[in-house]
């Protein structure tokens, strides 16, 4: 019962961040591994609990995504599902240990960009990243679909960043488009780890149903919510402590 709470709750809180904020994946991730789930597996189930969360949040969404930028909104769609491909391919071929010993390191790269992606995007916007190109754009799209097909924490800020750099100013706008391609990418990189036999079914279902009512729920919330800089924070600080606990493992 005490694992059936912590993985509702986990994929809950999950849920919202990933919809408001990001960050989702430094609880999802280390609440698998807790219940007994292998590193390699938890990471996959990580990623196919995501993806209802991402796709309840997106249509909250809906209304504010228009197009900016150079590129399609179906190319967006295509590259990142090339490179989500790539990412969770390179996955399956990780040996347990040897991810266990990466995941400190992704969940250090993923707080600090975390943390400073705000400062990164406002960066990004103010310079104008609209004169990268087709080329460019697409570049950067895959580069980071094939990180999120491998390792979803973080993904969010990252992608927010990207969208940045491409040429998109509105925010609303790139929050709905962040989750529409953060549910392609976890869809295609999930299909990868099924046909992988990489997916813990049983706490999957719990924590995939709470996630969906958390992205739905941090959807509608978000515009509420005054103090983002202090959810902000409160991420920060969880992920640096998972990333802590991790490296003392």
């Amino acid at each position: 019962m005490f694992d059936f709470l912590l993985l509702a709750v986990a994929g809950l809180a999950a849920g919202l961040l990933n919809a408001v904020a990001g960050g989702g994946t430094f609880l999802s991730l280390p609440a698998l591994i807790y219940v007994g789930v292998p590193p390699v597996s938890a990471n996959a189930t990580a990623t196919l609990t995501a993806l209802p969360g991402y796709i309840s949040s997106a249509w909250g969404f809906r209304h504010d995504m228009t197009r900016e930028g150079v590129l399609s909104l179906r190319a967006i769609i295509g590259v990142g599902a090339v490179g989500a491909v790539l990412g969770a391919l390179l996955l399956t071929i990780t040996p347990g240990d040897t991810f266990l010993w990466v995941v400190p390191w992704l969940l250090l790269l993923a707080t600090v960009m975390f943390a400073f992606g705000p400062v990164l995007l406002g960066q990004i916007q103010t310079r104008g990243g609209g004169a990268v190109g087709v080329f460019g754009s697409g570049i950067a799209i895959a580069l980071v679909s094939i990180y999120g097909g491998y390792f979803n924490g973080g993904l969010g800020i990252m992608l927010l960043a990207t969208f940045g750099f491409i040429g998109y100013v509105n925010l609303h706008g790139m929050n709905g488009l962040k989750n529409v391609l953060s549910a392609v990418v976890s869809l295609v990189s999930s299909l990868t780890f099924i046909g992988a036999g990489l997916i813990a079914w049983e706490q999957a279902v719990v924590m995939a149903a709470s996630s969906a009512l958390g992205g739905y729920l941090g959807a509608r919330m978000s515009r509420r919510i005054v103090r983002t800089d202090l959810l902000r924070h409160f991420v920060t600080v969880v992920g640096a402590l998972m990333a802590l606990v991790f490296f003392l493992r």
